[in-house]
């Protein structure tokens, strides 16, 4: 399975470690000095003294990656217009999105049953609805039907 993902810092080279560790095309959208360190040696992890290595295609340019399986975001809130430009070369016909991230996000109202209390305005979080209009509620994983019981 080909897995990017988009912002791999702390949180998104773990899970890219992890992935690529059990078989999967891992690739991974990151900038500065960290893209240049994983470019020549890999990322590795470290868990209580041991290390786990993996080798991971790193880019700063989604464009150079293709399209994927599945797209994982682990960016901040505050840098989301990054995953609005780098998204779209990274899109095929039936990639998943999922959304790793701390705080409220931005999808948070989509699904919510109609008699839901009225919602704050979280246009914040999505500048413009730039996101909403890639990202449909089909192609994300990390969406949960508030308006069915659950099983």
């Amino acid at each position: 399975m080909r897995i990017c993902i988009f912002g791999a810092g702390a949180v998104g080279s773990h899970f890219a470690v992890r992935l690529a560790r059990s078989g999967h095309d891992v690739s991974c959208v990151m900038r500065g000095p960290h893209l240049e360190v994983v470019k020549a040696k890999g990322l590795t992890l470290r868990v209580d003294g041991t290390e786990f290595p993996a080798r991971v295609k790193a880019s700063d340019d989604a464009a150079a990656l293709g399209p994927q399986d599945i797209v994982i975001s682990t960016l901040k809130a505050n840098a989301l217009d990054s995953l609005v430009a780098g998204l779209p070369p990274l899109l095929g016909g039936d990639t998943a999105v999922m959304f790793a991230q701390n705080g409220i996000p931005w999808w948070y109202d989509i699904g919510l049953a109609p008699g839901h209390p009225p919602m704050p305005d979280l246009g914040f979080l999505d500048p413009g609805g730039r996101l909403r209009a890639l990202v449909s509620r089909e192609r994300s994983v990390s969406f949960m039907r508030l308006d069915q019981p659950s099983a």
